[in-house]
């Protein structure tokens, strides 16, 4: 694809995100006292070694993060990664092996199993969904229906996944939604002519935003003006909840029409859907479930001798 959304690799503000999280996992476990039980019952010298171990099929994401996660908790813990962000796991699979101060792993160890279980539950759901799409031209893209604050993290695990990043955030695409329609209506504008007005205000905020042009989408949930619409020449159309037979048609009528503009179907899409949506021609299919539903992996760490 020509034209797309920034798509997020392993960056500076990813991992500032994450340092901010890791300092409220500490507070936490912590509050801001202390892990009574380790101190009780592990000498400060003492050292240790163990395994990440995976207890089911899935794809990792978040061994990039661990080491972060261990720096930014102060841990005197050396971690070694035995395979990469994105790779299939089964279960059984040792993913990393740390070694160090033993009442260090201790603390570090459900904040680490969290963080590695939400990433990677998130990368294998998306891998379903992507697989389920295989030899068609679509691709699954998520939504800014993440959890506050993991919305980088869990993009990032997206792509892990193999799926595709929709817009980060508000400051990076225009996306003409309904709200913003109902809005436009109350002043006489229909859904074309918002659109040409969002591009006379991108190519008039040019030099004040000082930034790459800006993909413009535009939402409709029905095709009686799907057609003005595309002679707007948005860059993107999201039809919203539409069956597949109307999506067809959508297609149909829009390479006839204006082949460049591409056409992305979202609403309720699932496991049981996708196949069928893809099959219409879109090319894009946005998935909520992808961040707001993926069941962490099961990861668990195995104590194995001192080290």
């Amino acid at each position: 694809m020509t034209n797309d959304f920034h798509q997020l690799e392993w960056s500076a503000e990813i991992e500032d995100d994450l340092r901010q999280l890791v300092r409220l996992a500490v507070r936490e476990d912590l509050d801001r006292d202390h892990d009574w039980t380790t101190l009780a019952l592990v000498g400060p010298d003492q050292r240790g070694r163990a395994a990440l171990i995976v207890r089911e099929t899935g794809v990792i994401a978040g061994l990039r993060a661990a080491p972060v996660l261990i720096d930014e908790m102060h841990a005197a813990i050396d971690w070694v990664a035995e395979i990469a962000d994105g790779d299939g796991v089964v279960s059984g699979t040792v993913v990393a092996e740390l070694s160090g101060s033993a009442r260090d792993m201790l603390v570090c160890e459900r904040p680490l199993l969290n963080l590695l279980g939400h990433l990677s539950g998130i990368a294998t759901l998306t891998r379903k969904y992507v697989e389920q799409v295989a030899g068609t031209q679509a691709h699954v893209y998520d939504t800014r229906k993440t959890t506050p604050g993991w919305r980088r993290l869990d993009k990032y695990s997206v792509r892990c996944g193999g799926g595709r990043n929709h817009r980060t955030g508000l400051f990076d695409a225009v996306l003409i939604k309904d709200n913003h329609l109902a809005l436009a209506a109350s002043e006489g504008l229909t859904p074309a002519e918002a659109v040409r007005r969002a591009r006379d205000f991108l190519q008039q905020s040019a030099a004040q935003r000082n930034s790459e042009p800006l993909l413009v989408e535009i939402e409709i949930d029905g095709l009686e003006q799907f057609e003005d619409v595309l002679r707007a020449a948005p860059d993107i159309i999201l039809l919203d909840n539409m069956p597949p037979a109307a999506l067809r048609e959508a297609v149909g009528r829009r390479n006839a029409l204006a082949p460049a503009i591409e056409l992305e179907a979202s609403g309720g899409v699932t496991l049981d859907t996708i196949r069928e949506i893809a099959q219409t021609g879109v090319e894009r299919i946005s998935v909520g479930a992808l961040t707001h539903s993926a069941r962490a992996l099961d990861i668990g760490l195995d104590w194995c001798s001192p080290a």
